[in-house]
This record gives C-alpha cells, structure tokens and sequence, in this order.
C-alpha cells in the first residue's frame, strides 16, 4: 500500500498573485495593519473581542505590534450587547473607509438576515464606504451580514454549521460549505462558529506574516495555532463507547514520524484497530478522513521548514513526507496556490537548515 497522501481541509486562495513580491498583511501607509472591528446590535462579547485579543498578540521578532485594532458602530453610537451590557466604540463609521481589514462579528438582533431581509440603512450605508480592496471577514453568522450585502455573492463560505441550511436558503447564490472551520477566498474570508473566529484569525496573521508569528501570538492566546479537521468534528453525534479505543495517540505517533512512509495500514495497526474502525473512528474525532489530516500536517511541516531554513524544496519535501519536490508543489499549488519557492521568498527568514535528524536525509 502506498504513502497516504490527499488535500489539506482548509480552503484558502489568493487571486491576487503577490506571494513573493511582498508581505501580505503589510499595511500601504507603512504603519501596522489597520483591523476595524464593526460592533453591530446584539453582538456577542466573545465573538467581538477575538480580533482584539488574537490581532493584539501579533507581534514581530522585536515584539513590535503588527496589527492596529478599532472596535467601531455603524454610527458611532454605543450598541447593547446580547449579554445586556452596553459596548462603547472607539470610534464610529469612519474606521471602516481607513481599514485594511474589516471584521464582522456575529448579531443576534438581526433575525430579519436569517430570511434573506435587508441590513438596516445605517448598516449598508457603513459598509458602503468600506475601500474598494479592503479584506473583508467575518465571523460565526457575520457572514450573514456580508451575504445581505451581496458581498459573497458567486463566492465560497462557511457560517456556524447549525444555520447551514437556514443560510442557504436565505442566500442561494452563496457557495457554503458548513465542513470547514473557515474559508480563504483571498480578499474574503468566513469563519465557523464561535471559536473557529480565533483559528481564522491566527490563519491571518501566518498568512500575512509567517508561521513564527502566528505561533507567538498562539501562545500568548494560550490555544493551538491551528486545530485539525473542520465543523464535522462538533456536529452533534452519539458519544462513542467509552471503553473504546481512540485516536489522539496515533495522531500523536504519526506527527513524531512525518517523514517515514505512514500508510492507513500502518495508523491502524499503531491504533490496534481493523482499517474500518480506525478510519471510522478517526473520522468521527478528527472531521475528516486520515489521508487529509496526514496531508494538512506535513504541509504543514512543509511551510514551517520554507520559512525557517534554507534547504533544498526536495529536502524540504523528504523531511515533510511528501517525498519529492514536484510533489511538494503540486500538493501546495492545489492548498495554497503557491509554489514552495514563492512561500520561502515571501515568508522566509533566511536561518540556517538545521541539523540531519536521520541518515534518509542523505547528509
């Protein structure tokens, strides 16, 4: 049986071709990058303070901030949460005509959305004066304000997995997928619900400064960089038997063995399971099948080792398990849509290789 390989389970693209010639997130004023936040009625506390806490950890290697973070209304005026207390902005609608990033938290004072009704006119005149080029992103059912604006339109999304298909009613002409934690449509992007915000948002950030970055503001968050597997893992399901085995420790194994051929059989084996229980049992964990989850990982591995050491694409690809390099850049063309070369010119910090961890290496 062969190496398992696949498609990493997030959905990202960039239409607008510019890795390598620049920093992505780099602000155009030359300051850090500007995050308006629009607080709308019934806004969630937690959904409404991700920004602010995950773009407010980015830093750079000298601990500078890389991202400027506004919490705004759409007239400036304060707006009562959906905990009963009030938010008071920073500032009122001219924060979004200023922004580099535009972020749309969830409202639950908004039913009228969940039918396909209109935003109010205060709403739809704020986002009107939004930048032409501006990212736009929201987060759980903010995608549904970004829908009523026909801002998503012909485009892919994903919401909270429990108004999928309320979602697609409402908004036919979106492409939703309720599989993912988010979707990168390049100059939009749609988070899942609730805590998928804080993987979207670190998703950012590495996107727009590196995996280095991305990983100290994790850290400073106390969460994951990134969680494996999509909305499929949270969707309500019968518990599993106690008594039976489960997965995390071959998931564990397998990260520690990234570079040796791991075949289903063999992930099996180390689970103690028959191929169909394994594959069933990993799915039902993890939200996606053990041929994806492999592949996301050792991409993964891949980006890591592009950004920080100077090693040959097909040496990178050896030690990522993704045997050769043309591989390594069909697998990244079909995620990313990029070459290896490209991701290491853009996000690269020239440090040197480090030392063989094994003789397969060729050293």
């Amino acid at each position: 049986m062969s190496d398992i390989t696949g498609t990493a389970v997030r959905k990202e693209r960039d239409p607008r071709d510019r890795w390598g010639e620049e920093d992505l997130g780099a602000a155009g004023h030359g300051g850090p990058h500007r995050v308006a936040v629009l607080a709308l009625p019934g806004v969630p506390p937690f959904e409404l303070g991700i920004p602010s806490r995950v773009f407010g950890s980015a830093v750079d290697a000298e601990g500078r901030p890389l991202y400027e973070v506004t919490v705004c209304t759409a007239d400036g005026a304060p707006v009562l949460s959906d905990a009963g207390f009030t938010v008071q902005p920073a500032a009122g609608p001219e924060a979004l005509a200023t922004a580099d990033t535009v972020v749309l938290p969830p409202t639950h004072a908004m039913p009228e959305l969940g039918q396909g009704g209109p935003l109010p006119s205060e709403v739809r005149a704020a986002i009107a004066g939004i930048r032409p080029g501006t990212r736009l992103v929201s987060i759980c059912s903010g995608s549904y304000v970004l829908a009523a604006a026909g801002l998503l339109d012909g485009r892919p999304a994903t919401t909270h997995w429990n108004l999928a298909p309320e979602f697609r009613r409402a908004y036919p002409r979106v492409k939703v997928d309720e599989d993912v934690l988010f979707v990168d449509d390049g100059d939009v992007l749609t988070s899942a619900g609730v805590a998928a915000g804080v993987d979207l948002c670190l998703h950012m950030i590495r996107r727009d400064h590196g995996a280095a970055a991305a990983n100290r503001a994790a850290r400073m968050c106390v969460v994951p960089p990134w969680r494996d597997g999509g909305q499929a893992q949270f969707i309500d399901r019968p518990v599993p038997e106690p008594s039976l085995a489960g997965t995390a420790a071959t998931r564990a194994w397998a990260l520690e063995h990234l570079t040796e051929p791991l075949t289903l059989a063999r992930l099996a084996e180390h689970a103690r399971m028959s191929l169909r229980s394994f594959t069933r049992r990993f799915r039902d964990e993890v939200g996606m099948t053990p041929v994806q989850w492999l592949t996301a990982q050792r991409l993964e591995l891949a980006k890591q080792l592009l950004e920080t050491t100077d090693l040959p694409i097909d040496l990178v690809a050896h030690r990522a398990g993704l045997g050769s390099g043309n591989s390594l850049r069909a697998h990244m063309r079909t995620a990313f849509g990029v070459s290896p070369a490209a991701y290491r010119r853009a996000f690269g910090t020239s440090a040197p290789p480090p030392p063989p961890t094994a003789a397969a290496d060729g050293a």
